[in-house]
């Protein structure tokens, strides 16, 4: 039977597009892994190399070839709490903990070359105590003793983090002392310093010159958890915490040692944020009751106080009530703002004096606080709105007011000078000069799932979730909206973009270093992408190459920037689908198989990593 021309054309056009639908398939992995071992557990490094833990040790992935970029098999299976991934730095600290914090065995590699910089073993250490890296001089001081053949000295040391090896070590006791035993075990965090290192321990802190290890002075305030410097390092201030962590002593010594303060300063509580200033520290402390009823317990809640730069008195005569934990701590030219985790902004004067007319109330969970041109902007979890921040006055007519909402995303639209706000199914849109407020559309996604994210695109304004992907125009009107149902829930419920590993330390304790000294200053209002490069800034002062590649990634624009990726259920199995950001159309497709795979993407290097079985990874480029 002779066909028409019409039915030719349609069988040739549906052709076409299976040719088209097969050529965009992607199955066959650009890299291929073999662990050599059962995979545990996948992590994305803030560095972009995906560290594996398998039932053998450790490995390293880094796409570009199909060789592991190493593998760390020396302490056998690696239990999640036996890695730390020190934060801005490219470094994963592995090893056990044992009785008293003693470890037998730690290591430290550079995640990014695949060294190995330094093992107890390799380095004669027979425990250790402490084992922290420094930025940004990009050291690492260890603490603990040694073994047999140095007779189980107790010793300091640090390493060059560029080349592994030793710059210099020395005694914390005398070689040989004569008498009762002192115990000199180390008690918290060391302070290293342009030209000494200061190392507190049971006996008190005890300051070593650099290199040479001589003795420079010594103090007896015992068991100091850690120790902070100002820039100039002329002053110091050492922070103990009882066992309980009821409450916390703040002392101040100077560069010889001497205390400056007749007596330390007593704060209820964990130390959670401080900073130094010229008239003295500002600091954040949590009290927790600890799962106690007693009316005499302590209430969960902040407190916050202001100690004096000569005396350490609390300046302030009557605290800031918080009446919940504070969770922004920003330093202003005239005074401290903060805002409560339970709903709730201030500001205050560094002489104690609220300087807002009165508390500001808002809802709970405050997920943004930034500058703007207008104000203070704020958003939480039931509301937003921009504040003076001289006065606490609101700008906008009335707060944007919505149910608690599950998701609220937001972005400010330069081109039309408004923030654009989604939550509880809508995206609101406010004038950034006359504050008024509209509803701009209804952003309501397909299987029970509320916009996470909201981009402004050259062509619109783009709603994301995990399943959901929404093009409207700058009217609100919809351009397109592509929706796949999920297969089921996934082995780690969604994509993990590569930013989601970066996130700030809680407590002060770990954190102080000159990759975060930032951590207090109010921000601009502005987007993911260029928060995640702002984190590079404190790593500048560092040297070594890892430290420059891991740089470098910071400042980087995402790989998948015009890309969204979908977890499916395709034709052949559950896969991926690439989706053009500006158009919604489909432009490949990932087959996994798997009805729950456990996969990761990185979003700033454009890479897919799929557990492929127990013992293999398969990497897709995602920028093809």
């Amino acid at each position: 039977m002779k066909l028409s021309t019409t039915v030719t054309l349609m069988i040739a056009l549906a052709v076409c597009s299976v040719i088209q639908v097969s050529a965009q398939r992607a199955e066959t992995p650009d890299f291929r892994y073999d662990t050599g071992a059962k995979i545990n557990e996948m992590t994305l490094t803030q560095g972009g190399t995906m560290v594996v833990a398998t039932n053998d040790g450790l490995v390293g992935i880094k796409p570009g070839s199909n060789e592991l970029l190493f593998n760390f098999t020396d302490y056998g299976r690696v239990k999640p709490e036996e890695l730390f991934f020190v934060p801005s730095a490219p470094y994963v600290i592995v090893g056990d903990v044992g009785f008293a914090n003693l470890s037998a065995k730690k290591a430290v590699i550079d995640y990014m070359s695949g060294k190995v910089l330094f093992t107890t073993e390799n380095n004669g250490w027979k425990t250790v105590m402490t084992c922290d890296v420094m930025m940004p001089q990009n050291k690492l001081v260890v603490s603990g003793q040694r073994t047999s053949k140095e007779k189980f000295a107790m010793q300091v040391a640090v390493y060059d983090l560029n080349t592994g090896k030793e710059d210099y070590r020395f005694h914390l006791d005398e070689p040989g002392r004569v008498g009762i035993a002192k115990d000199y075990s180390v008690t918290g965090r060391p302070l290293l310093l342009k030209d000494y290192l200061i190392v507190p321990t049971a006996q008190g802190l005890i300051a070593k010159k650099a290199q040479t290890g001589e003795t420079l002075w010594e103090t007896k305030i015992k068991n100091v958890n850690w120790l902070v410097a100002d820039a100039g390092e002329k002053e110091i201030y050492a922070f103990e915490q009882n066992a309980s962590g009821t409450n916390t002593e703040v002392y101040k010594i100077s560069t010889t040692g001497a205390e400056l303060w007749n007596k330390p300063a007593k704060v209820k509580g964990k130390v959670a944020n401080f900073e130094i200033l010229p008239q003295g520290l500002a600091i954040v402390s949590n009290k927790d009751d600890g799962g106690s009823n007693s009316v005499f317990a302590a209430k969960n809640e902040s407190e916050i106080g202001f100690l004096s730069a000569s005396t350490g008195e609390d300046l302030w005569e009557k605290a800031p009530k918080t009446k919940g934990y504070v969770q922004h701590f920003y330093i202003m030219d005239d005074g401290i703002l903060f805002g409560i985790y339970q709903g709730g902004i201030n500001k205050i004067s560094y002489d104690g004096q609220t300087l807002f007319k009165k508390p500001l109330k808002t809802g709970e969970n405050i997920m943004t606080m930034a500058n703007t041109p207008q104000g203070l902007i704020y958003i939480t979890s039931e509301d937003a709105n921009i504040v003076n921040l001289a006065t606490g006055d609101q700008v906008w007519n009335k707060p944007l007011k919505y149910k608690r909402a599950n998701a609220v995303s937001s972005s400010y639209d330069s081109k039309n000078s408004r923030y654009l706000i989604s939550a509880d199914g809508d995206l609101f849109a406010v004038d950034a000069n006359s504050g008024e407020v509209s509803t701009l559309a209804e952003s309501k996604f397909e299987g029970k799932e509320d916009p996470t994210g909201v981009e402004v695109r050259d062509g619109g304004i783009l709603l994301t979730s995990d399943q959901n992907m929404m093009l409207l125009d700058w009217n609100g009107g919809q351009k397109f909206h592509e929706y796949y149902r999920a297969p089921g829930k996934s082995a780690l419920g969604a994509i993990i973009a590569g930013v989601a590993a970066v996130a700030t330390a809680t407590t002060a304790v770990a954190a102080y270093n000159a990759a975060n000294q930032n951590r207090n200053k109010l921000g601009n209002y502005t987007d993911r992408g260029q928060r995640y490069a702002d984190l590079g800034d404190g790593m500048a002062a560092a040297s070594g190459a890892s430290v420059a590649e891991m740089l470098k990634r910071f400042k980087e624009t995402a790989a998948t920037e015009n890309a969204q990726f979908v977890l499916t259920k395709l034709d052949d199995g559950v896969g991926l689908v690439k989706l053009n950001k500006d158009s919604g159309s489909k432009e490949k497709e990932i087959v996994l198989k798997d009805k729950q795979p456990e996969y990761q993407v990185d979003e700033i290097g454009g890479i897919l990593y799929y557990k492929a079985d127990n013992n293999s990874i398969f990497a897709y480029d995602l920028k093809k």
